[in-house]
């Protein structure tokens, strides 16, 4: 089925719009304005500048390295990038769990100086005051809940929610966070059925990642679906396209021909005219005779 054109920007209304019509909701997380053009012009419907940029772009083992100002230069390129996509950026580690002063100062730089359109929070009803305080003041928030990779060396990147009581703590948290003004929560790899669930009981739209297809919509990787970061493969990611041995390939075509001469060739280069190099030679000549 061929994507419809978007026509207008997307906002948080909208997306509520769309999900309360039925519609599915696609969000990409992409860090650069090649890859936020690339996804736009695809049809998203949402952007998420993920703090995953951590591992995918900077090479670090986690997210927890990642600064506020970080979010905000890639912010900046997914923004330019993008016409039609609602942008949403992480707020990394240590940027809003210490109170909602700091919460509301990093989040007013990332919406000012990055341009986002919202920021998304990892945890439940801990951090639903802060979240509160953030939609109070004008600061669109998205919710992320389950495996939050702020985290992951606590929960050990493992299925949350598997058990009764895991269950229902994840799912009183969804509630406190759709009464903190959240417009909308992810969440991460936790049991289909209680994605579902959660999903049903919401006013609000769930944005699965590893939840199976009982939610609003889904998000995945720029980088990992299309094949592009192989580092680590995870069970919920799907790859339409395996990009990394492509470009593997291209690189080492363009290696071999720079080594044997062959590129660049007449078609990759330029001449002087005729009479302008010989002018050329002539001055040369007489330089060297100077």
């Amino acid at each position: 089925m061929e994507v419809p054109l978007k026509t207008q920007k997307e906002t948080f209304s909208s997306l509520l719009e769309k999900a309360r019509n039925g519609e599915l909701l696609a969000m990409v997380t992409a860090y650069d304005y090649t890859g936020a053009s690339i996804a736009d012009e695809a049809g998203v419907d949402m952007l998420l500048v993920g703090d995953s940029l951590g591992m995918v772009i900077l090479g670090h083992e986690n997210t927890l390295g990642v600064t506020v100002n970080d979010m905000i230069y890639h912010s900046k390129a997914v923004v330019r990038a993008r016409k039609k996509a609602f942008v949403i950026t992480d707020m990394p580690f240590l940027s809003y769990q210490t109170g909602w002063q700091d919460a509301m100062r990093n989040a007013g730089r990332i919406l000012a100086e990055g341009g986002a359109d919202a920021v998304k929070l990892e945890g439940g009803r801990h951090i639903a005051k802060i979240i509160k305080k953030l939609v109070k003041n004008g600061i669109p928030v998205m919710g992320h809940l389950g495996l939050t990779p702020q985290s992951s060396s606590i929960l050990n990147s493992r299925l949350q929610g598997d058990t009764a009581k895991s269950a229902w703590e994840i799912y009183q948290d969804a509630i406190a966070l759709q009464e903190a003004g959240v417009f909308s929560v992810v969440l991460e790899k936790i049991p289909a059925e209680l994605a579902f669930d959660i999903s049903d009981h919401l006013e609000i739209p769930t944005i699965g990642i590893g939840s199976g297809n009982g939610c609003d919509g889904q998000v995945l990787v720029f980088h990992d679906l299309l094949g592009i970061y192989q580092e680590k493969t995870f069970k919920f990611v799907k790859q339409y396209a395996n990009l990394k041995s492509l470009c593997k390939e291209a690189i080492y075509a363009y290696v071999n021909e720079v080594k044997t001469c062959a590129f660049p060739s007449k078609e990759h280069s330029w001449n002087m005219a005729a009479d302008e190099w010989q002018n050329y030679n002539n001055i040369k000549s007489q330089e060297k005779k100077v």
